[in-house]
């Protein structure tokens, strides 16, 4: 990422012509070794605000990482996304309730030296928005002084939002302050819900009015918070604050929660398309090829970006390993994301119309006639998956047994659990021999999402027309037909109106790591305890069901591997004149060498032992963890978890 760069590259010119706070990033590392007086330079004032884009985005890796700072992937291995890790939030065995057990994101007490937690992330983003319009600061120009506050409100904004989403209240902090065991005026409650949000959207105003739409040298500055992103992300957070978790009132069209989050997604469609946003996906090989074409350079599609390097020196940058963890084996890959059946059965048709029997559906044939998007979120047996080097490599996923007691062999050591591997997001051009390291860039937040949730605010306020118009620029894009509402159809009522929503981000938005917090908001996991979204919307809840895969195995026994490189000559490529063809050579190939066979063991299990999805309620919302309830004894514990002494908490996180 450029501004991570720029915080290294800063950092030499500091050692050279800093003079006394020379070495002020370290110094960082304890609360009372820099002061303000770092703001009387546009060096160093850089430098500070590049550490903080690395404070806040250094662990981030991975597109399908959640929770700004930590960046896991606990909560998207929860989802009908990835299958086997069956995490603490699905566990059915384990019971999360007392406060040992709630999540640590939140950190546990204020220390003297540098723990990269959210409220020293907030503390320093305080730090500069309250030192630098003081003393030496005032040297500095006035649009300089701007920038760098719109940035901070930006950080704090983003910080804020994964706490809310995490534990609803907290208690807002707004400036800086130091640690003390008998201070009672930091002893600062938990703030409710909703006043959360309002401080969230307060700074992004503040960052929206302080911060340019782009970049005037963004050779330089992409990849920098700018006022469109902040615009953008005020619809993110408004149309989480008025989904049904933090909203009783949302089945009501005319909740001004719903009303406030279409204003928002509307006011930032009409500024990003003005500032050339919205305009780089024309076709399904713009949508594959807009992570990686641009690289490290404005993309219209990408309104928050993480740009990565593609080297481990630490004096150039962050590297990702996305392009690592989907290779398979044979790509020299870690192995690969294997696609569960449910995610393989999903995606639409390519009329656009769901994948049903009726619609003409075969899942043995999961390959054929599905929607545009399919083709570059999926690789599978016969795909072409180019690299460095080998632009025409194809990827094979099946194995053979020798007899029905031996242990299966898989081709190229592509031990996968799924005839299909994840594959969005990936460079054809990546080079294997440094997969680990390819740079490859995260779009946190795409264009597409705010159509999608422009659509979904539509939705909820009954305006089914206007919710079909966005989802139609959604699938337009990618070349479905225009047909029937480009296969969506017209749905019936507001809660089918949603549920198409909801579908299309699951399709859209695949595995970029925004499923969690779709379920999470819509409560999806299970009806109950005054919970019922799934009923209402016609969605089947996950608690109960399990992740499944499945091999394409060769039909004959075999010592060797039966299929010869004649029936693998074939070369499925979505944007080739011959890809009809070619899927019609995997069909018959399919026809007449394999066979769907299931697992040889659950996907899901306590170890060896089957086991489904068991999502509780009051896993929505985490309590406070109880070193933190230890050093902070004011605060409430959250209803649904016990507090510090094993009495049930108290604090409404609705309200």
């Amino acid at each position: 990422m450029k501004n991570k760069v720029a915080y290294l590259l800063f950092f030499v010119i500091v050692v050279a012509t800093a003079g006394c706070n020379k070495k002020f990033l370290e110094e960082m590392r304890s609360y009372d070794k820099f002061d303000e007086s770092m703001f009387g330079s546009e060096v160093l004032t850089g430098s500070y605000i590049d550490r903080m884009y690395h404070f806040y985005f250094s662990a981030y890796r991975n597109p399908t990482q959640t929770l700004v700072g930590t960046y896991e992937t606990n909560r998207t291995n929860s989802t009908d996304e990835m299958g086997g890790n069956v995490t603490n939030l699905i566990h059915p065995n384990r019971q999360l309730l007392q406060a040992s057990q709630s999540d640590t994101y939140f950190g546990d007490a204020l220390r003297s030296a540098v723990d990269n937690k959210p409220y020293t992330r907030i503390r320093f983003a305080n730090f500069l928005i309250e030192k630098i319009d003081e003393g030496v600061g005032q040297s500095l120009s006035e649009d300089f002084r701007n920038k760098a506050k719109g940035q901070m409100f930006f950080f704090r904004a983003l910080q804020y939002f994964d706490l809310v989403r995490v534990y609803g209240g907290v208690p807002i902090v707004l400036d800086v302050q130091n640690a003390s065991a008998d201070d009672e005026s930091i002893k600062i409650p938990r703030a409710t819900t909703s006043e959360v949000f309002d401080q969230i959207i307060k700074d992004l105003d503040s960052a929206v009015a302080l911060l340019p739409m782009r970049w005037p040298n963004e050779g330089t500055d992409y990849g920098r918070f700018n006022g469109a992103a902040a615009l953008a992300m005020k619809s993110r957070v408004l149309l989480t604050a008025a989904s049904p978790l933090f909203n009783p009132n949302w089945d009501n069209p005319g909740d001004q929660r719903w009303q406030k989050a279409l204003d928002a997604g509307l006011a930032a469609e009409t500024a990003l398309t003005a500032a050339g946003y919205g305009n780089a996906i024309n076709s399904a090989k713009d949508w594959a090829e807009v992570t990686f074409k641009n690289d490290n350079s404005f993309n219209g599609e990408g309104i928050f970006v993480i740009l990565n390097s593609n080297t481990v020196t630490s004096s150039t940058g962050l590297s990702s390993g996305w392009e690592n963890t989907i290779r398979p084996k044979d790509h020299n890959g870690s192995g690969g994301i294997s696609a569960p059946k449910a995610m393989l059965d999903l995606f639409p048709l390519a009329s656009g119309v769901r994948p049903t029997a009726a619609n003409g559906y075969n899942d043995t044939f999961f390959f054929e006639n599905r929607d545009p998007r399919f083709y570059r979120t999926f690789a599978f047996s016969g795909a072409k998956w180019g690299v460095k080097g080998n632009a025409n490599k194809t990827t094979w996923l099946y194995r053979w047994r020798e007899s029905a007691t031996k242990a299966a062999s898989y081709f190229g050591n592509n031990n996968t659990n799924s005839p299909a591997v994840v594959r969005k997001m990936s460079n054809p051009t990546a080079d294997s021999t440094n997969f680990p390291f390819s740079g490859t860039d995260i779009f946190d937040y795409r264009y597409g999402e705010l159509l999608l949730n422009i659509a979904e605010c539509y939705a909820a306020k009954g305006e089914i027309a206007n919710c079909i118009t966005y989802l139609s620029k959604i699938r337009k894009r990618v070349g479905i037909p225009a047909a029937n509402n480009y296969g969506i159809g017209t749905p019936a009522d507001r809660y089918a109106a949603l549920e198409a929503c909801l579908y299309e981000r699951r399709v859209e938005l695949a595995y970029e790591g925004k499923r969690f917090w779709d379920l999470q908001r819509w409560m999806l996991y299970g009806d109950g305890e005054g919970d019922n979204t799934n009923a209402k919307l016609g969605i089947p809840v996950l608690n109960g069901t399990n992740r499944t895969g499945y091999y394409w195995q060769v039909k004959t026994f075999s010592k060797n591997d039966p299929l010869t490189p004649a029936d693998r000559a074939i070369s499925i490529d979505p944007d080739a004149g011959t890809f009809t063809a070619e899927i019609e050579k995997l069909r018959k190939l399919y026809e007449a060498k394999f066979v769907m066979t299931p697992l040889d063991q659950a996907w899901d299990r306590d170890g060896s032992t089957p086991v489904n999805i068991l999502f509780r309620p009051n896993y929505y919302i985490y309590g406070l963890h109880s070193s933190l309830l230890s050093n902070n004894p004011w605060l409430e514990q959250t209803i649904g978890w016990q507090d510090y002494n094993g009495a049930m908490g108290t604090f409404d996180y609705k309200k």
